[in-house]
C-alpha cells in the first residue's frame, strides 16, 4: 500500500528537513520508549465517531467476500453500502 504524505506539508518543506544519516552504531543504541519512559500510559483507541457500526458476524459466500476483498482497502465499507442501496428499494419486514 503506498503511503501518503501530510496534506500540511509541503515538498519544499520534506526538502528543507537536514536529518543526519542513521549509523549502525546509531541503531544500535535505540530503545524502546516502553523502557526508556515505563511510567508512559499505553495508547489507546479513542471512542468510535458516530454512526456507530454494529459489528456482526453472518456466512457469506467466500466467492462474494474474495471478490469484495479483491477491490482492496475499505472492502467492508463497500459492502455496508451495497446493503444500504439493496434497503433503498426493499422494506425490512
Amino acid at each position: 500500500m503506498k503511503r501518503r504524505k501530510p496534506e500540511n506539508i509541503s515538498q519544499e518543506d520534506w526538502d528543507s528537513v537536514e536529518s543526519p544519516p542513521l549509523t549502525e552504531s546509531f541503531l544500535t543504541g535505540m530503545k524502546p520508549v516502553s523502557k526508556t519512559h515505563p511510567d508512559m500510559p499505553p495508547r489507546v483507541r479513542g471512542p468510535q465517531k458516530d454512526p456507530r457500526k454494529t459489528p456482526v458476524s453472518i456466512r457469506i459466500d467466500a466467492a462474494i467476500i474474495e471478490a469484495f476483498r479483491a477491490t482492496g482497502r475499505g472492502w467492508q465499507s463497500r459492502v455496508n453500502e451495497v446493503l444500504r442501496d439493496w434497503l433503498k428499494d426493499h422494506k425490512p419486514a
